[in-house]
């Protein structure tokens, strides 16, 4: 995975590291298109997608499957997740290290994003539910 911080061009500032992800202000929205929030009662199991940077140059949907959902866990871990995308899983093996974060989509909504890998089954994961990741601090 690659990333890179322009420090010259900021969009915003971080104020909270929280078990929920990051909080702050974005100042200056992102050269990409916006995407609906899903409501928690439009998450179901079956067919998503994840969006990642896994080559450096350019982010990619790569198919998923949420197995199973765990509406009321508190650990970032309210959806059980598994790469069914072949691409990815010969790229990386599946969820690896510097991949939380990434935002799962379904039905073209981001439902969440994830968060945790299996040590003993890179293939599968966890996720948290988007509206954990928005409730304030």
């Amino acid at each position: 995975l690659h990333g890179s911080f322009d420090v010259a061009d900021p969009l915003g500032s971080v104020s909270q590291n929280e078990p929920h992800g990051i909080f702050g202000k974005l100042t200056a929205p992102p050269d990409s298109e916006a995407v609906s929030v899903a409501d928690v009662s439009q998450i179901h199991t079956g067919a998503a997608v994840i969006l990642a940077n896994v080559d450096g140059t350019e982010t990619r949907e790569y198919c998923v499957r949420i197995d199973k959902l765990y509406p009321q866990a508190e650990n970032g871990r309210n959806l059980l997740l598994t790469v069914t995308d072949e691409r990815l899983l010969s790229i990386t093996g599946g969820i690896v290290q510097g991949m939380s974060g990434s935002p799962i989509l379904q039905n073209g909504k981001v439902i969440g994003a994830v968060t945790h890998v299996f040590v003993q089954d890179a293939a599968s994961g966890y996720g948290i539910f988007i509206e954990n990741m928005l409730e304030p601090v």
